[in-house]
């Protein structure tokens, strides 16, 4: 099995929101957001959990992209059960 993906990944600069799709075993869909930031060390990219001040504006705008995209997923998502249910799927 391979390496998880993100469902969506948000860049800016070089602040990364990855979204990720969580389902328990009764079948509810959830989501997470890791947040990291890249770098470069030697001639390799390399990301990290810590921020300086001037990444923090990078860093709400992204999350607030990825507030947003879960939102309209999950509205999407609700819409699509409900069409399900009303056609007997």
């Amino acid at each position: 099995m391979g390496k998880k993906r993100p469902t969506h990944e948000i860049k800016l600069e070089k602040i990364r929101a990855a979204i990720w799709a969580n389902e328990s075993k009764q079948g509810k869909l959830w989501f997470n957001v890791t947040v990291t930031r890249l770098y470069k060390e030697d001639d390799q990219w390399k990301d990290t959990s810590s921020f300086g001040r001037d990444d923090l504006p990078i860093v709400n705008k992204a999350i607030d992209m990825a507030y947003g995209w879960i939102l309209r997923r999950e509205r999407k998502l609700e819409i699509e059960r409900r069409e399900s249910a009303r056609h007997g799927g």
